[in-house]
């Protein structure tokens, strides 16, 4: 089943692993939103800069640091995923409680691994 995602701070950048991430969501048939600072396009995603509105998403993979995250927390809370997942770097017991006292599983994980493994 296909778990529609919002990867927030994609990068063009083979080497950034908020590509990887997008590759491999799309490799296992996810349908991906992708969002950063700059435009650009990784296999069949575009890049967005603007948050976007009135998606149905299932997760939101972080790939931004908790120094760059609280511009993002009320539109993922208005968004509603299932669930938010903090990668390697990522982690911010702030949010992860904000988002937990809205419904919303927050989750400490690496994406790359969940998918690996079939955890996904």
């Amino acid at each position: 089943m296909s778990k529609r995602t919002l990867v927030i701070g994609a990068s063009e950048n083979p080497a950034r692993y908020s590509n990887k991430a997008i590759l491999a969501l799309r490799r296992n048939e996810h349908e991906v939103v992708a969002l950063a600072k700059r435009n650009g396009q990784v296999d069949d995603v575009a890049i967005e800069t603007t948050f976007p509105q009135n998606e149905r998403v299932h997760t939101v993979t972080l790939y931004v640091g908790p120094q760059h995250q609280p511009g993002y927390y009320s539109d993922i809370i208005r968004m509603k995923p299932q669930r938010v997942i903090f990668n390697p770097g990522t982690e911010n017991p702030e949010f992860a409680e904000k988002l937990k006292n809205n419904g919303i599983e927050a989750e400490e994980a690496c994406t790359l691994v969940l998918l690996s493994i079939g955890a996904y």
